[in-house]
């Protein structure tokens, strides 16, 4: 699992969105983008978070900025996820877990004393040229996307 640090190039990518088309990192070069891991489409704290970078999505954009969403979730539950709450940013789909395992964000959970694998809540802010400017580990969602913004 990799560890990525702040003022290191971020590590590239190409993932498919729920609309289908290929997104890689380099496609927003000149740009800062806001790349936001989650565990699971339609899901309380996930959609929370989602919601917010949606109502947000003004402010973050006049900072020059992008957001995507990633997840392990298949293109179907994305394009649902995104039409039930007019989410107009890219939810990619990572179903073999390459990017989660170079983000470093496939982690053992612990949940209810159970131990499993899942995605930990992780934001990277990703400057315009492609280093990683902040890592949020381990989101709170409230609050979250002003912490964001506070760093573009």
């Amino acid at each position: 699992m990799a560890s990525v640090k702040e003022g290191k190039p971020a590590p590239p990518f190409t993932l498919e969105g729920g609309d289908g088309k290929r997104v890689s990192l380099e496609d927003f070069a000149g740009k800062n983008v806001i790349l936001y891991f989650y565990p699971k489409d339609d899901t309380p704290g996930c959609t929370k978070e989602a919601c917010s970078f949606r109502d947000n999505l003004a402010r973050v954009r006049s900072k020059g900025a992008i957001v995507l969403g990633v997840s392990k979730d298949d293109l179907e539950s994305h394009a649902k996820f995104r039409k039930k709450y007019s989410l107009s940013f890219p939810l990619l789909s990572d179903p073999e877990g390459k990017v989660l395992d170079a983000y470093g964000v496939w982690k053992e959970k612990n949940l209810y004393g159970k131990m499993f694998m899942g995605i930990e809540r992780t934001t990277y802010v990703i400057d315009e040229g492609g280093r990683v400017k902040k890592v949020f580990p381990r989101v709170k969602v409230d609050g979250h996307v002003d912490e964001v913004l506070a760093v573009l």
